[in-house]
Protein backbone atom coordinates (compact mmCIF):
# COMPACT_ATOMS: atom_id res chain seq x y z
CA UNK A 1 0.00 0.00 0.00
CA UNK A 2 1.20 3.43 -0.67
CA UNK A 3 2.21 6.11 2.26
CA UNK A 4 -0.12 8.43 0.62
CA UNK A 5 -3.12 6.39 1.84
CA UNK A 6 -2.29 7.52 5.12
CA UNK A 7 -0.68 11.00 4.40
CA UNK A 8 -4.19 13.00 4.65
CA UNK A 9 -5.40 13.94 8.05
CA UNK A 10 -8.54 16.37 8.20
CA UNK A 11 -8.32 19.05 10.38
CA UNK A 12 -11.13 20.89 12.68
CA UNK A 13 -13.54 19.24 15.09
CA UNK A 14 -16.18 17.20 14.71
CA UNK A 15 -19.51 17.68 13.10
CA UNK A 16 -22.24 16.01 14.02
CA UNK A 17 -25.20 15.34 11.89
CA UNK A 18 -28.44 17.30 12.26
CA UNK A 19 -26.56 20.31 13.60
CA UNK A 20 -25.56 23.65 12.55
CA UNK A 21 -22.06 24.06 11.44
CA UNK A 22 -21.91 26.98 14.14
CA UNK A 23 -22.78 25.00 16.88
CA UNK A 24 -24.05 28.29 18.87
CA UNK A 25 -26.73 29.61 17.13
CA UNK A 26 -29.87 28.99 19.15
CA UNK A 27 -29.84 31.21 22.32
CA UNK A 28 -31.63 30.92 25.72
CA UNK A 29 -34.21 32.86 26.18
CA UNK A 30 -34.18 35.16 29.77
CA UNK A 31 -36.82 34.02 31.93
CA UNK A 32 -38.53 37.10 33.70
CA UNK A 33 -38.43 37.51 37.56
CA UNK A 34 -41.24 37.09 39.32
CA UNK A 35 -40.45 39.12 41.41
CA UNK A 36 -41.34 42.45 38.97
CA UNK A 37 -44.57 40.70 38.95
CA UNK A 38 -45.21 40.17 42.63
CA UNK A 39 -44.25 43.89 43.18
CA UNK A 40 -46.87 44.89 40.72
CA UNK A 41 -49.75 42.81 42.39
CA UNK A 42 -48.71 43.98 45.75
CA UNK A 43 -48.76 47.81 44.45
CA UNK A 44 -51.97 47.40 42.90
CA UNK A 45 -53.69 45.46 46.08
CA UNK A 46 -51.92 48.45 48.26
CA UNK A 47 -53.50 51.34 45.96
CA UNK A 48 -57.03 49.43 45.48
CA UNK A 49 -58.13 50.91 42.45
CA UNK A 50 -61.40 50.50 40.76
CA UNK A 51 -63.79 47.36 40.50
CA UNK A 52 -60.78 44.93 41.24
CA UNK A 53 -60.79 46.40 44.92
CA UNK A 54 -62.53 43.36 46.02
CA UNK A 55 -60.72 41.12 44.11
CA UNK A 56 -57.59 42.93 45.61
CA UNK A 57 -58.62 41.99 49.27
CA UNK A 58 -59.12 38.68 48.73
CA UNK A 59 -55.70 38.11 46.78
CA UNK A 60 -54.09 39.91 49.97
CA UNK A 61 -55.92 37.72 52.33
CA UNK A 62 -54.98 34.49 50.65
CA UNK A 63 -50.94 35.45 49.92
CA UNK A 64 -50.84 36.90 54.19
CA UNK A 65 -52.04 33.02 54.51
CA UNK A 66 -49.93 31.55 52.54
CA UNK A 67 -47.04 33.72 53.92
CA UNK A 68 -48.14 31.81 56.85
CA UNK A 69 -48.39 28.59 56.08
CA UNK A 70 -44.75 27.18 54.88
CA UNK A 71 -46.45 24.79 51.82
CA UNK A 72 -50.19 26.50 51.36
CA UNK A 73 -49.93 27.50 48.08
CA UNK A 74 -52.77 30.05 46.50
CA UNK A 75 -53.09 27.88 43.08
CA UNK A 76 -53.52 24.60 44.86
CA UNK A 77 -56.80 23.05 45.47
CA UNK A 78 -58.40 21.32 48.27
CA UNK A 79 -57.08 17.63 48.12
CA UNK A 80 -53.53 19.36 47.35
CA UNK A 81 -53.92 20.83 50.90
CA UNK A 82 -55.28 17.58 52.69
CA UNK A 83 -52.63 15.99 51.09
CA UNK A 84 -49.21 18.09 52.31
CA UNK A 85 -50.90 18.38 55.67
CA UNK A 86 -51.53 14.39 55.79
CA UNK A 87 -47.66 14.12 54.88
CA UNK A 88 -46.87 17.32 57.42
CA UNK A 89 -48.63 14.60 60.16
CA UNK A 90 -46.95 11.62 58.51
CA UNK A 91 -43.67 13.13 58.75
CA UNK A 92 -44.02 14.31 62.68
CA UNK A 93 -45.32 10.97 63.73
CA UNK A 94 -42.21 9.26 62.05
CA UNK A 95 -39.92 12.15 63.76
CA UNK A 96 -41.21 11.69 66.80
CA UNK A 97 -41.31 7.97 67.10
CA UNK A 98 -37.39 8.37 65.95
CA UNK A 99 -36.66 10.31 68.66
CA UNK A 100 -38.31 7.93 71.55
CA UNK A 101 -35.64 5.11 70.72
CA UNK A 102 -32.12 6.51 71.66
CA UNK A 103 -29.21 5.32 69.25
CA UNK A 104 -28.22 2.48 72.06
CA UNK A 105 -31.73 0.68 71.38
CA UNK A 106 -31.89 0.88 67.70
CA UNK A 107 -28.30 -0.57 67.71
CA UNK A 108 -29.66 -3.36 69.86
CA UNK A 109 -32.53 -4.21 67.61
CA UNK A 110 -30.44 -3.88 64.66
CA UNK A 111 -28.17 -6.33 66.27
CA UNK A 112 -30.94 -8.39 66.85
CA UNK A 113 -32.43 -8.45 63.41
CA UNK A 114 -29.39 -9.71 61.89
CA UNK A 115 -28.73 -12.19 64.67
CA UNK A 116 -32.69 -13.82 63.79
CA UNK A 117 -31.57 -13.77 59.61
CA UNK A 118 -30.25 -16.35 58.48
CA UNK A 119 -26.59 -16.71 57.11
CA UNK A 120 -26.21 -15.59 53.58
CA UNK A 121 -23.48 -18.16 52.86
CA UNK A 122 -25.42 -21.19 54.89
CA UNK A 123 -28.04 -21.60 51.89
CA UNK A 124 -29.13 -24.76 51.30
CA UNK A 125 -27.82 -27.00 48.75
CA UNK A 126 -30.92 -27.61 45.21
CA UNK A 127 -30.64 -31.04 43.68
CA UNK A 128 -28.14 -33.69 42.96
CA UNK A 129 -24.73 -32.99 44.16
Amino acid sequence: MPASDYQHKPGGALKLKGSSSGGADKKKKKKSSTSKKVRQEEEAVLSGGGGSEGSGREEGGESSSGAAGSSAGVGKTEAQRRFEEVQRKRLLEKAAKAAAKSHKERVAEFNEKLENMSEHYDIPKVGPG
